[in-house]
């Protein structure tokens, strides 16, 4: 495929580099990448090894102190020439998140997108690292707060955003003064090996050292153990499961790292009888299927209130028959296949379970077989009649399942079923009803760190904060004050006279 050669990517590839130099491990294992749109192999990746990683991070961190010198909109101009080269790739490394990871052309050509955003807005923040000035008690000081570099930044990502979530992390980190340290997932390797060889130029160009955007592909178990135990990584930020995150974040602490955690969700729309269902049902749809339900904002619990709940599910039943299932790089269909076999197995168990709960399929949950579906990875999103308390829907499920539930009485009585899990990334209310929409803003409202009001769950644009509580993680990325986490808050007091009076009035003579 042409945009295999126009990246850069070989039948095979090495994994790890620090910028311009390639690792040649060839005796650590292989990754046989497997495209889950066709079945087929696309390339082969060499995992790096344990030594692979300690030259690698040791080069990251001494990138970073000669990075935390440059002046922060010095940083920012490699960063704008880094959004600039991905504009030139946006359509070839769009197809390949598309081939390689399964979700729609539309959705890879927007991740990359979101890329660019990013280092928009980071090139913009490179001049606005601001800090504060504070009113001293004592007569002839100046007292501000600072904010300085903060030092390698590893960055681990999952396979459904194999590129954005990177960027998000990167662009800040950069043009706050920190190198960066990738370990991509082994399902998506080749995004990461394609985004790397889209840095070479911007590398060469502006003559920065090796190591100041690095990569590792290789197992968990190894160089990822390594880096959460290595405290020339100050800050991780991970995007994974609750069980990968609740152990990254024990190792971790144990150090006295910091952490930026994105891991489970398990989003919920609300439906009053007061919604504008015609915006309702398409936000819906998106949200549950979009990228095969496999993001962490997707849709997943859709409580309707009783009112409504015959109409919403007709609606629902006759948007998901629209639905067209196949190969993501056909622009006409909406949904591609699951990562692989492995995450089918994981939709069919789901399916089991809420049936042996007391649930129903109202629609869909079959495996696809046949022409166009050879790889084994596509299925039919489902709609599942379920109750909030099932166990199965207190979890989630990594597939395209919306379990319907209903509500009955005040707007209050949503929220509460919608709060009740242990989860808490992206949440949506649709209602014309100006008191429900600002009760679910509430403190006493959705307890995620993500409201919506006559929006679905998922499609975050990158000037907020993304991220959320509970189980969630409570790490924050991207837009807002997010920068504030890859830099490290220094307070300054000024004495400008000549006596030194103490603080609280404290009297102190010699």
């Amino acid at each position: 495929m042409d945009f295999l050669k126009e990246l850069g990517i070989r039948e095979e590839n090495f994994g790890a580099s620090t910028g311009l130099k390639w690792f040649t491990t060839t005796d650590n294992g292989i990754i046989n990448v497997i495209s889950p749109a066709d079945g087929k192999q696309i390339a082969k990746v060499y995992q790096c090894s344990e030594n692979d990683y300690e030259i690698v991070a040791s080069q990251s961190y001494e990138a970073f102190k000669y990075w935390r010198k440059v002046p922060a909109p010095k940083r920012g101009d490699v960063v704008r020439q880094l959004g600039n080269k991905l504009r030139l790739y946006k359509d070839p490394l769009g197809r390949l998140v598309s081939y390689e990871m399964g979700k729609s052309l539309q959705e890879g050509l927007g991740e990359v997108q979101e890329m660019i955003d990013i280092c928009d807005f980071a090139v913009g923040l490179s001049r606005q690292l601001y800090g504060s000035t504070m009113v001293s008690e004592r007569e002839n000081h100046r007292m501000y707060d600072q904010y300085h570099p903060l030092g390698v930044v590893g960055i681990i990502t999952a396979f459904n955003f194999p590129v954005a979530v990177w960027a998000w992390n990167s662009a800040l980190a950069t043009v706050c003064g920190d190198s960066n340290l990738w370990k991509p997932s082994s399902k998506t390797p080749l995004c990461a090996i394609a985004v790397q060889n889209i840095l070479a130029d911007v590398i060469k160009e502006n003559n920065l050292p090796e190591g100041l955007f690095s990569l590792i592909i290789g197992k968990g178990s190894t160089v990822g153990e390594k880096m959460l135990n290595d405290k020339r990584v100050p800050l991780i930020s991970l995007t994974g499961s609750t069980a990968i995150g609740k152990h990254a974040a024990e190792v971790i602490s144990k150090r006295f790292g910091k952490t930026i955690l994105e891991l489970g969700g398990n989003n919920a729309v609300i439906i009053t009888p007061n919604a504008d269902l015609k915006l309702a049902i398409p936000a819906v749809v998106f949200g549950a299927v979009g990228t095969a339900g496999q993001r962490c904002t997707t849709t997943r619990r859709l409580i309707v209130h009783e009112e409504i709940y015959e109409r919403v599910k007709t609606s629902l039943v006759k948007a998901y028959s629209s639905i067209t299932i196949g190969n993501p790089l056909d622009e006409k269909n909406n949904v591609g296949p699951l990562i692989d076999k492995s995450a089918v197995e994981e939709f069919n168990q789901a399916l089991r379970r809420v049936i042996e709960e007391g649930g129903k399929i109202i629609f869909g949950g079959e495996v696809l077989s046949g022409n166009g579906f050879e790889s084994g990875c596509y299925v039919k999103p489902a709609i599942v009649e379920a109750e909030n308390h099932f166990k199965i829907v207190q979890e989630e499920t990594f597939a395209p399942i919306l379990y319907l539930i209903k509500y009955n009485g005040e707007v209050q009585n949503a929220i509460d079923i919608q709060n009740d899990v242990v989860q808490g990334l992206s949440s949506s209310i649709f209602t014309n009803n100006i008191r429900e929409a600002e009760t679910f803003l509430s403190p006493w409202g959705s307890d995620c760190g993500i409201a919506n009001i006559n929006i679905g769950t998922s499609g975050a644009e990158i000037g907020g904060a993304f991220g959320g509580e509970k189980e969630t993680g409570g790490g924050r990325e991207s837009g807002s004050d997010s920068w504030k986490q890859y830099m490290r808050r220094q307070t300054n007091t000024i004495n400008f006279g000549t006596k030194l009076p103490l603080a609280q009035g404290i009297k102190f003579e010699i």
